[in-house]
């Protein structure tokens, strides 16, 4: 039996055969001391992990698996009243499963109407390790943006879109990859890489998330480079059908006027 075609799966209801659910982890802001936004990330049903659930995605399935993770996402996100803490709700998108932004974007809606989850509360995030047509998801992101939705590049700087991408559409968020994070308070390359990325965003006028904090010292750097919202495994694990507690570790107070001179001596040190 062949899939049915965009269009007609999606006004006929047609579903992604795997059931699935979703896992939620905070982004915290410590300006503010609460959570940003609430990551959906896909699961199976029975708990399993997010690979388990990709493995069966194909060519043929793509466009209703991303349809029904959107679907899943909010009425989970509903029912566990994301919307009434003040925090956003972040959901993953394939831009290579969206035909067309004006007749896919339907279902997402409807699920919001149907589940009563405003749909000012939704940021959509896209990976920039999919290769898509510039113009495509260019067309994309300006309407959702029309329709009053945030977006996010995830992964930024590991994949296709980069630097290009922002000379034509600057996000709302932009979250800088994990491998730019990891050791960054040990390492002066990452440090120096960070701190001008940060910098660069900011002048573009995008909020910086950096996505897996592990630790404090990371933290501690990132917040002395001005950085405000985290996300990680050093504040919440996902939380299987739920939204996990979150730690708030301590971090030494902000040292921003030293981070520009500290990380470029750093790296002035490491290549003499």
């Amino acid at each position: 039996m062949t899939s049915p075609k965009p269009c007609e799966g999606c006004r006929n209801g047609a579903s992604f055969h795997k059931p699935i659910s979703m896992a939620f982890q905070p982004i915290l802001s410590f300006q503010n001391k609460d959570v940003f936004a609430y990551e959906a990330l896909v699961r199976g049903t029975d708990g399993s992990g997010a690979a388990a659930v990709f493995e069966e995605v194909t060519t043929d399935n793509v466009y209703l698996f991303d349809q029904v993770c959107r679907s899943t996402a909010i009425g989970l996100a509903a029912r566990l009243g994301v919307a009434a803490t003040g925090a956003l709700l972040s959901i993953n998108f394939l831009p290579n499963a969206v035909y067309d932004p004006r007749a896919c974007i339907r279902v997402t809606l409807d699920a919001a109407e149907r589940t009563g989850f405003p749909v000012d509360r939704i940021m959509f995030e896209f990976t920039e390790t999919e290769k898509v047509d510039p113009k495509h998801l260019l067309n994309i992101l300006s309407h959702y943006r029309k329709l009053g939705f945030l977006t996010a590049i995830d992964d930024f700087g590991a994949g296709f879109a980069g630097i290009g991408l922002l000379a034509d559409f600057v996000p709302d968020v932009v979250k800088l990859d994990m491998h730019l994070i990891r050791n960054c308070d040990t390492d002066p390359t990452r440090r120096a890489i960070l701190l001008h990325t940060v910098a660069m965003l900011h002048d573009l006028g995008s909020k910086v998330i950096c996505e897996g904090v592990e630790t404090v010292g990371e933290a501690t750097v990132l917040q002395d480079m001005g950085v405000d919202l985290m996300q990680g495994y050093l504040f919440a694990k996902p939380a299987f059908e739920a939204l996990p507690e979150t730690a708030w570790p301590e971090l030494p107070v902000a040292r921003k006027a030293h981070a520009t001179t500290r990380a470029a001596s750093d790296v002035r040190q490491r290549v003499s």
